[in-house]
């Protein structure tokens, strides 16, 4: 799939809860073995991580995305609650929403 869409990361939910465990990079993808289960290769989130999340949903202003592309690679767009994710945004895919975007 991540071949397929041109994904560079897809994230990883736990099968019940949906609760995001981490995420997968395409480059991850093509060393891996296949018959390997995915947590082998995945990139876990810290859950102690000390500064907290920073929550990213639909509504987040494009100049906020910007400021957390500084320290980020990207970043996973959730519901304001946190309970779904729906999709992934890359510094890649700002740049190029903002290039194509209508003055």
């Amino acid at each position: 799939m991540s071949y397929d869409r041109d994904y560079s990361q897809l994230t990883v939910v736990h099968p019940s809860t949906r609760a995001l465990l981490g995420y997968v990079s395409s480059h991850s993808l093509k060393r891996a073995n296949p018959n390997e289960p995915v947590s082998t290769v995945m990139n876990r989130f810290d859950r102690r991580r000390v500064k907290g999340y920073k929550i990213i949903t639909p509504e987040t202003p494009l100049e906020e995305l910007q400021e957390f592309f500084v320290g980020e690679e990207f970043a996973v767009v959730t519901d304001a609650a946190r309970r779904f994710v729906l999709g992934v945004a890359t510094r890649g895919d700002l740049e190029e929403f903002l290039r194509r975007r209508p003055e």
